[in-house]
């Protein structure tokens, strides 16, 4: 039996959607009603075609104005210049060798610093058949942008013992100071690299430890964790791992790397076997939570419960947030009281979660120009409105703190730069609040936590 507070929160969602979405039948916006009024299109550029851009983050220094988008059929990434973000423009493409060899896709692309250099990292999903089955990562140097001539392939990350790559990363500075990846594979736990390691030619790539998946390890299963967001805690000064995956959703204390212990968890919720995406509020108590199937809301659940000892495991929900019942609202940035989300042919939309068992929508923008219920069970036959599933469209998003730019790629129509009126950068602090989100200070680790020390 759903809550009353979960049910309220569905029906407000639905009644906050602008007339854009509202009445989206396999119809396109009219004229005009592509986004709400509050939402401004800067840039858009296609970069190609269906497929061919999915994830995607944006340096947060203003002085290095670069967005990286993977390539997912492009088998690459690309650079996106936005010194004007007005004119944003396409600064560089790089794609494997031997595109038509692999089976595959290209996901994930994350940006590190550490010892004065900046690195991009490409993640790939090679299947067996093709090239590349153990290929995990791709690292380059990219620190003297925008020349993009200086830009060189440093290493490669292999995993034999876990075919199949590595589906979603994440970099994040550790309060020890080292600028650390995050990965997931084949296998039933998170790995953990230090890029300062990797780069370097260290024999295990820079590996340094792996966060298991509780669930997954007791029924002896494979793909521990689909999703992860990792962050500081000031009141605890833990390095907090935050794992969707096999099971549910777990938080484990990372700080130190080699030992991780499980803090608290979230499963046994209606309607969520398993995980997607866990992305906490920057005090670490409530989080976001996906579950990826059609019909399926953002859930938001509040972990004080867990963390204080008083349920083993939270497994109600006090929220949840959908901006069209017949949709998938999928990957997402939370910013305190934001949470920017990709909802695939919903395009991209904004609600408040300030009370977090009454969210509501407060922007959009429709991204996607196709049909709704795309086929592609078939990727190569023509697709066939109304007989798919709603996973195309709008897909991977970011935002830079420091002036509040929006950037997002769409599965079929490309890359995009929003600003949304009245939000002109965020800084946690201003909302009482840890600063703390997937955007990372490299050169002084996380906030609260003691200065960060050199680690080899």
């Amino acid at each position: 039996m759903k809550s009353r507070s979960l049910v309220a929160a569905i029906a407000l969602a639905g009644a906050a959607a602008g007339p854009a979405l509202a009445q989206r039948g396999g119809e396109h916006p009219a004229p005009g009603m592509a986004g709400s009024r509050n939402m401004k299109v800067l840039a858009h550029i296609p970069l190609g075609g269906p497929f061919y851009a999915n994830d995607i983050k944006v340096e947060q220094e203003l002085s290095r104005p670069y967005a990286y988008v993977s390539g997912r059929s492009h088998f690459g990434y690309y650079i996106i210049d936005l010194k004007d973000p007005g004119k944003a423009r396409l600064l560089y493409s790089w794609r494997i060798e031997n595109p038509e060899l692999h089976r595959g896709r290209a996901l994930s692309a994350m940006h590190l610093k550490t010892n004065g250099r900046y690195y991009l990292t490409q993640s790939f999903q090679f299947q067996a058949g093709g090239p590349d089955n153990d290929l995990g990562a791709v690292i380059f140097d990219v620190t003297r942008l925008p020349d993009t001539t200086t830009i060189r392939e440093v290493a490669r990350i292999r995993v034999p013992d876990a075919p199949g790559g590595f589906h979603e990363t994440y970099a994040y500075k550790h309060s020890d100071g080292r600028a650390l990846l995050f990965t997931t594979s084949s296998q039933a736990f998170a790995r953990v690299y230090d890029i300062a390691k990797t780069v370097t030619g260290d024999k295990e790539f820079g590996l340094i430890g792996k966060v298991p998946n509780p669930t997954s390890q007791a029924a002896g299963t494979d793909r521990g964790y689909h999703d992860f967001y990792v962050g500081y805690d000031p009141a605890t000064k833990q390095d907090r791992f935050f794992g969707a995956g096999g099971g549910g959703f777990y938080v484990y204390d990372v700080t130190n790397i080699a030992e991780p212990k499980l803090v608290a968890s979230a499963t046994g919720i209606s309607g969520m076997q398993n995980g997607h995406t866990f992305t906490p509020t920057p005090d670490g108590r409530y989080a976001v939570l996906e579950s990826e199937y059609q019909y399926a809301p953002l859930r938001i659940i509040d972990l004080k419960p867990a963390y204080d000892g008083t349920v083993t495991t939270v497994s109600r929900p006090i929220g949840a947030w959908t901006q069209r019942w017949q949709g998938l609202p999928h990957n997402h940035e939370v910013r305190w009281p934001y949470v920017f989300v990709t909802t695939y042919e919903d395009g991209v939309q904004v609600f408040n979660m300030m009370d977090p068992t009454n969210p509501y929508t407060v922007a959009s923008y429709d991204t996607y120009d196709g049909p709704v219920m795309m086929n592609k069970s078939k990727p190569f036959d023509p697709p066939t409105p109304g007989e798919g599933d709603v996973t195309i469209g709008s897909f991977g998003i970011d935002v830079r703190n420091a002036d509040g730019l929006i950037v997002s790629a769409d599965l079929n129509t490309g890359f995009w730069v929003f600003k949304m009126e009245g939000f002109d950068g965020w800084n946690g602090r201003q909302w009482g609040m840890p600063n703390q989100s997937s955007a990372q200070d490299w050169d002084n680790g996380p906030d609260g936590a003691p200065k960060p020390q050199k680690v080899s």
